[in-house]
C-alpha cells in the first residue's frame, strides 16, 4: 500500500498545479470572451450566420493596447492622475484599488521595485535567517550615521511579497545565496514549500 500512497501523492503534486493552471486560463478566456464577445458574436450570427470564438479576447487585447497607448500620451498623463484621485476619494474603492494596483505592478514589473539581488540576513533577530531583496547599497546618510557601510534590504511578508519592511544592515552581515529573484519570490509566496 505504501507505494500506491506515494504514487497517489506524487500524482496529485504533478497533476493539480497543471489542471488548476489550465482551469484558470480557460476560465479567464471564457470570462473575457463572454463579456466582450457576446455582443459582437450576436451581430455576426445575425448578419453572417456564424460567430468567431475568441473575438472577445481579441477585442480585450485591442482595448488594453489602446488604454496603454493613451496612458503614455499627454491626454493620458493628464486624465490618469485625476482618475486615481477620484478613486482615492471613493469609500471602499480607495481600499481595493491601491492594493490591486500594487499587486499588478509587482507581478508585471519586478524591476520597477528595484530588487538587485536576493539576500539572506539574520532578521528579525540573531540566529533567525530570512530571505530579502537588496534594494540599495549607497545610503550615505545612514552609512555616516552608523559609522559603517550600510545597505537597504526589503524584507517581504508571506504570502503577499508586495508588502514588508525596509531594514538597513551592515554590508558584512549580508549573505548572497545562489537564488534568482523569481525563485525567491516563489519561496516566499509558498511559505517555504517551493524548492528551486
Amino acid at each position: 500500500m505504501k507505494p500506491l500512497k506515494r504514487y497517489f501523492v506524487t500524482g496529485l503534486a504533478v497533476a493539480v498545479p497543471v489542471f488548476l493552471t489550465i482551469y484558470v486560463l480557460v476560465a479567464a478566456f471564457q470570462l473575457v470572451d463572454g463579456i466582450l464577445g457576446r455582443f459582437l458574436n450576436v451581430y455576426l450570427k445575425e448578419t453572417l450566420g456564424f460567430y468567431i470564438p475568441g473575438l472577445g479576447l481579441l477585442l480585450f487585447l485591442v482595448v488594453i493596447l489602446f488604454i496603454g497607448f493613451m496612458a503614455t500620451r499627454f491626454l493620458g498623463r493628464k486624465i490618469y492622475p485625476q482618475l486615481e484621485k477620484w478613486f482615492s476619494s471613493l469609500p471602499l474603492v480607495n481600499k481595493i484599488y491601491p492594493t490591486l494596483k500594487q499587486i499588478i505592478q509587482f507581478i508585471m514589473a519586478q524591476k520597477e521595485f528595484g530588487f538587485k539581488k536576493v539576500v539572506l540576513v539574520e532578521y528579525p533577530s540573531k540566529g533567525i535567517w530570512s530571505l530579502g531583496f537588496l534594494t540599495n547599497e549607497n545610503f550615505q546618510q545612514i552609512t555616516s550615521a552608523c559609522g559603517k557601510e550600510m545597505a537597504a534590504v526589503f524584507m517581504p511578508t508571506t504570502p503577499g511579497p508586495f508588502s514588508g519592511y525596509v531594514v538597513f544592515l551592515p554590508k558584512e552581515e549580508i549573505k548572497f545565496p545562489d537564488i534568482s529573484i523569481t525563485n525567491a519570490l516563489k519561496i516566499i509566496i509558498s511559505g517555504g514549500v517551493f524548492k528551486p
